[in-house]
């Protein structure tokens, strides 16, 4: 009755709560009479009103059964009969781990996709969100209320609102080489959903996928998670390998991608593989996911076109977010769908979520109609092209000893390879105790044993606390060094 979560509940709803835990734990048996209201009333200083309402809640929930003349008693139920059933509050029965499919027990073993809530440097992948014009997106959204009114407040279309779709059509044209029509855009809430909906729709369990190696953490975690066979092809200067996929083209029904700029090593994929990989998937017929994560930010020259762009053959499935061009509380990402799959993926995306907001959809939708999307998505080019120019400038100076860094031709993060001795795990918790997040590159390896090394995001950081994280990383690395 004490707890301080049920301090703002009514007096006799905490008694009653407190009786019905008794008697789900077993501490009330059935058939055990219950105190007189007076009685309870009077031990428990409160009203005798007060305990004939919290009775009265439990015999309308049938935990107790109220006799006239004979008092109250806790009801036969045998469910929570003692020795036919094991309180849930008993420690050995709350340890057991639970008892999960094959697919729930590789999503929990995978350990999901989890984000900081803050994030604080180095976290990779997070765009700069304070200085977002968040007084025009309001103002947007204003005039949708206006507008569009009450239809913001009901079930949005599965595939997603056209105007979107029409806006996301001619954003990939243009800017990526796309090959897109509104008809082929299906607006979801992450590129995450994307990667699961991919494995589900596209593969069986058991069925082979080649990714890079290394990969993305979150898309080998949704493979894994469909029960699919992930097949690693090692990824070069020029991107993804092509040479073990030719060698056994049947071994996988489909490739994933991140050509454009490939995660973790920034590699952009030379076109003759990209048309290899092309002629493969048309001739096996199987199928190429590309997803193309934060090519709005590319700081030496024009970013190549898009493989889907490419692709004459309909084979590639093509993904983009707004989580890093914009803000990842927006929840909204997108494929662009060959025509066959439109219509089975926007049905399967109607039994996980059935619809992205519509509200955060129609101020999307204006905001890219308007030109802000492509304004802003220069101004920041600006901005983080001058933080990964500081942030190289602050490596080389302060951290030496200790790494070699990687200097991107885009994306939000830049890759370090540990140089100075220092294991990988020691550097990045010396580097989490002084307040500074890094994330290992040898995990992102099939074996766990890549290049030892770290990514250092920069786009969310000011170039003040760049150089501050940078001269506290270094306190820290040194502190390791043996004297």
């Amino acid at each position: 009755m004490a707890l301080p979560a049920h301090a703002a509940m009514p007096l006799h709803a905490r008694i009653q709560r407190a009786i019905r835990q008794l008697i789900v734990d077993g501490a009330l048996g059935p058939g055990k009479p219950l105190p007189a209201s007076r009685a309870l009333a009077t031990s428990l200083g409160v009203s005798r009103d007060t305990i004939e309402a919290a009775y009265g809640q439990l015999h309308a929930e049938g935990f107790i059964d109220r006799r006239v003349g004979s008092g109250s008693f806790v009801a036969e139920m045998t469910a929570f009969t003692p020795g036919r059933r094991q309180s849930p509050r008993d420690p050995q029965r709350r340890n057991q781990p639970p008892k999960l499919s094959r697919r729930g027990a590789a999503m929990f073993g995978g350990g999901g996709v989890r984000e900081r809530l803050t994030p604080r440097p180095f976290a990779p992948g997070v765009p700069e969100t304070r200085t977002f014009p968040l007084a025009l997106w309001e103002r947007l959204e204003r005039q949708v209320r206006k507008e569009v009114g009450a239809q913001t407040l009901l079930h949005g279309d599965p595939q997603g609102i056209a105007p979107l779709r029409r806006a996301i059509a001619d954003y990939v044209n243009l800017e990526r080489g796309a090959r897109a029509t509104a008809d082929r855009v299906l607006v979801l809430t992450s590129s995450q959903q994307a990667l699961s909906l991919c494995a589900n729709m596209l593969l069986d369990p058991g069925d082979g996928i080649f990714i890079e190696d290394p990969v993305y953490y979150g898309a080998r975690r949704a493979f894994d998670a469909a029960g699919l066979e992930c097949l690693h092809i090692p990824v070069d200067g020029q991107g993804l390998v092509v040479e073990p996929i030719l060698a056994e083209p049947r071994r996988a029904k489909a490739v994933f991608l991140t050509p454009s700029h490939q995660f973790p090593t920034g590699a952009t994929l030379a076109l003759e593989r990209r048309l290899a990989l092309i002629e493969w998937a048309a001739r096996h017929q199987a199928w190429i996911i590309e997803d193309d994560y934060d090519s709005e930010f590319h700081y030496a020259g024009k970013p190549t076109a898009c493989v889907q762009g490419l692709d004459p053959h309909d084979r590639t499935l093509y993904i983009g977010t707004f989580t890093k061009s914009l803000f990842p509380g927006l929840r909204i990402g997108y494929l662009v769908l060959p025509p066959q799959l439109v219509g089975p993926m926007t049905v399967a995306r109607t039994l996980q979520d059935g619809h992205t907001a519509p509200m955060a959809q129609w101020t999307l939708a204006r905001f890219m109609e308007g030109g802000h999307f492509g304004a802003h998505v220069r101004s920041m080019r600006g901005v983080y092209a001058d933080r990964l120019d500081l942030l190289e400038s602050l490596v080389r100076r302060h951290l030496a000893d200790f790494v070699e860094p990687r200097v991107p031709a885009g994306g939000l993060q830049m890759s370090c390879r540990l140089t100075g001795g220092l294991p990988e795990r020691a550097a990045i918790e010396a580097a989490a105790r002084a307040g500074i997040d890094l994330l290992g590159l040898s995990a992102l390896h099939a074996d766990g044993r890549g290049e030892a090394g770290f990514l250092m995001g920069f786009a969310a950081y000011t170039p003040y606390e760049i150089e501050l994280a940078v001269r506290k990383l270094a306190t820290a690395l040194q502190a390791m060094r043996p004297t």
